[in-house]
């Protein structure tokens, strides 16, 4: 058999998670009560494979925050390739570009596994036995699909009717449907002939360009455009492409289903029970956690008195009277409190938050950067407040502001700061100042990390008023 490479699609905003779930910290980088994030679930599970290389196509501003991910469970040193995505263009895109790498790098006859990064599987021995029927399918030349078997009448899932049997255990996909009513949802649960679309493929990589050509060839020129015109760059176990900006924006947003599975008649579908479970929902976080005597899913410090089947997630104590059938998410900076019925609709309150170009849409208080986290403690008109944590060896780039001030104090750690000219060393309890419009850069020169406190006072204090001069992480200008 051909070899094989997961491909992880880390993409999407998970806007149904918020308020845990933003921009810059999407539904993947969930951390599930065992403390594992459901990006790191599907590494493992992908290198449980057995493979020697994991391919994740994701967003380039979330390269380093993946690979924070990764490196813990990496011991046995799986090689990593990263496709970067400037902009989101759906799923269609992402796997051509992915068929498109995969086939330069490894030929055609190699297989892609598409993974969501974002989905959870509890029964893996079930997963690999699936992969391995999809695997022997694929290599016949069919895009493989694979299918969950409907555990109840679910009207937020798109769906698979299947058609003639495929081998021992593959049938042929009859057509895809989308999301059905209650009625429709529970006949074809009755019925058995349908099962939910989980998201996941397998293909041979010339089977996919094969298909992409016949069904959506000006999205496959688009992409093999870009490409071209793209950057990359690699060392002994990783390579990154970044994909041209400007083409890769004039790439037809698609998902793959429509732009291809939908159409093509060589589809196959694997029937399996994988334990699994999209976290599309707090109802389906709140799943994954045991209720008390009350029913009550509690991961926070609480004090409730005649509180029933509620789920209450936050970092400080609540206290709850009288509450029944709440879901309550807090965050340093945003709470969400809803019926427990009414979890699809968190979507909305997303949505209307991105309309209005809040910043609780896109950023937590606590932001990752490549280099560590910055964290905003306060702010007000003309100033901010920020804790700033730099990794041992890390530095940010050399850069300059034209609108604001900085003071920075060292609360443990050794700084190394450039200010114009100067070059200097501080400990804790030492400070510096910045002036508007001067070069300066931050540093952390020692073993452990290095916290600091800034102060920024001025007219305007917004994330880009930046212009960087020299980085470390491959950003340049005001970006």
């Amino acid at each position: 058999m051909s070899s094989l490479i997961p491909c992880i699609i880390a993409g999407g905003a998970g806007t149904r998670l918020w308020p845990v779930s933003r921009q810059s910290l999407p539904k993947p980088f969930l951390q599930l009560p065992d403390g594992q994030s459901l990006l790191q679930k599907t590494f493992a599970r992908a290198c449980g494979l057995g493979v020697e290389r994991v391919l994740t196509v994701t967003q380039r501003d979330l390269l380093f925050r993946t690979l924070d991910d990764y490196r813990p469970l990496n011991a046995s040193l799986v090689a990593l390739d990263f496709i970067l995505e400037p902009c989101g263009r759906n799923t269609a895109a992402a796997i051509a570009a992915a068929a498109l790498h995969a086939q330069a790098q490894h030929g055609g006859d190699c297989q892609l596994l598409v993974l969501p990064a974002d989905h959870l599987i509890d029964n893996l021995q079930a997963f690999a036995a699936a992969v391995e029927v999809a695997r022997r399918l694929a290599d016949e030349g069919w895009l493989v699909s694979f299918g969950l078997t409907p555990t109840r009448a679910e009207t937020g899932f798109g769906y698979i009717e299947t058609g003639q049997v495929l081998g021992e255990h593959g049938r042929q996909v009859a057509r895809f449907v989308e999301k059905p009513d209650t009625a429709t949802a529970q006949a074809w649960l009755q019925g058995g002939r349908h099962l939910w679309n989980s998201g996941m493929l397998c293909a041979r990589t010339d089977s996919l360009l094969e298909q992409l050509q016949r069904h959506a060839p000006a999205l496959l020129q688009a992409v093999r455009d870009c490409i071209e015109h793209s950057t990359s760059k690699r060392d002994a176990r990783e390579l990154q492409l970044e994909l041209d900006a400007a083409r890769f924006a004039q790439v037809p947003d698609l998902s793959f289903d429509y732009a291809v599975l939908e159409h093509s008649t060589c589809v196959a579908v694997v029937p399996c029970d994988l334990g699994w479970s999209d976290i599309g929902s707090w109802q389906a976080v709140r799943a994954l956690t045991p209720a008390d005597s009350n029913g009550n899913q509690c991961l926070a410090d609480t004090l409730l008195h005649q509180v029933h089947d509620c789920y209450i997630q936050s970092p400080r104590l609540v206290a709850g009277i009288g509450l029944r059938d709440l879901i309550i998410v807090d965050t340093p900076d945003a709470l969400l409190v809803l019926d427990a019925s009414r979890s699809q609709d968190v979507g909305l309150i997303a949505r209307q938050l991105k309309q209005a170009d809040h910043p609780a849409y896109r950023l937590h208080r606590t932001v990752s950067c490549p280099w560590g986290t910055y964290t905003v403690l306060e702010e007000g008109p003309g100033f901010k407040i920020k804790r700033i944590v730099v990794r041992p060896g890390a530095a940010l780039s050399l850069q300059k502001h034209q609108h604001r001030s900085e003071h920075w104090i060292v609360v443990s750690g050794t700084a190394c700061v450039t200010n114009g000219e100067h070059v200097s060393v501080l400990q804790a309890n030492e400070s510096t100042f910045i002036q508007p419009g001067r070069l300066h850069r931050l540093s952390n020169p020692a073993g452990g990390e290095l916290v600091m406190i800034e102060v920024q006072s001025g007219e305007y204090l917004g994330e880009d008023d930046i212009e960087r001069f020299t980085d470390d992480y491959g950003r340049a200008g005001y970006d």
